[in-house]
């Protein structure tokens, strides 16, 4: 791997010495540890702070729950769950199980797959119809707006019922302007026209990675806080570490944005930045 992968453990304190040794003969982990589910939660929620992989030690405690809450907010984030008390076991909801982590760097091995697949992953949706329908859009597009507005109109087109884009004009102070959307006009009328610091955009703009939310959860979008839309889905746009703003997708039905959309999102989202980059370079 050539970049840090950001490996968060969540396990009881008298086994953190051990999961840090483990993890850390690894040169590309870089490993924060946390004592429980509410350490870890508050982690994941700092936008300054980015993770790839949560580990979660099945002793702290009411995992399957926690796993299922988890995967809700960050449908992107790998997660290993590690029960060494048990002879086998399913993932579930969790992408890997591990029950002898420590024995010949099981958990090392797993985390390296489950990032090594994430490569393939996109390489794969990229050669979907969808993908290669949008590059073609991207290229007839005229100007940064003309290729925001292909952006926001090819979400459109994977039954999303809002789409809108928001430029990142500055980290500090934070400012995002509403650059593009579609969707019907009540929704329309009703988006912020600046991103607000305590809602979705802001966190996703600032942490530099997707997020997931419903109308229950913190930070959500304004159209769901209100009830308008079930679910929202915000990806960055970024490219080679530029960020040029935020992706954000709303459906009715809570809970219908799962891992498969956000790729497709962030697949969009990749080739949006890249063909904005040259924009503003040229």
């Amino acid at each position: 791997m050539s970049t840090a992968v950001q490996v968060l453990v969540a396990a009881p304190r008298e086994d953190a010495s051990r999961y840090y040794k483990n993890l850390s003969a690894n040169k590309d982990f870089h490993v924060q540890i946390v004592a429980d589910k509410r350490e870890a939660l508050d982690t994941l929620s700092n936008r300054d702070q980015h993770v790839d992989v949560l580990i979660i030690d099945n002793r702290i405690g009411g995992v399957f729950e926690f796993i299922g809450d988890v995967r809700h907010s960050y449908p992107r984030l790998f997660i290993v769950l590690v029960d060494e008390e048990a002879d086998f076991g399913l993932p579930g909801q969790a992408d890997e199980i591990s029950t002898t982590p420590f024995e010949d760097n099981d958990l090392i091995k797993r985390i390296t797959r489950l990032m090594s697949d994430r490569q393939l992953e996109t390489l794969r949706a990229d050669s979907l119809p969808a993908v290669r329908d949008f590059a073609k859009r991207l290229r007839r597009a005229t100007g940064e707006y003309g290729k925001q507005q292909a952006a926001v109109t090819a979400c459109m087109d994977m039954d999303y019922q809002y789409v809108a884009f928001y430029r990142l004009e500055s980290l500090a102070p934070l400012r995002l302007t509403l650059k593009a959307q579609d969707g019907p006009g009540t929704l329309q009328a009703m988006a912020p026209k600046q991103a607000s610091d305590s809602d979705i955009i802001a966190w996703v703009a600032q942490s530099g990675q997707s997020r997931a939310a419903g109308p229950e959860d913190t930070p959500t979008h304004p159209i769901v806080k209100r009830g308008q839309m079930g679910a929202v889905a915000c990806v960055p746009v970024v490219f080679s570490g530029n960020r040029y703003g935020v992706l954000v997708v709303c459906r009715e039905t809570p809970g219908s944005i799962n891992q498969d959309h956000v790729l497709m999102l962030e697949l969009v989202s990749a080739q949006l930045a890249a063909a904005v980059s040259k924009e503003i370079i040229t």
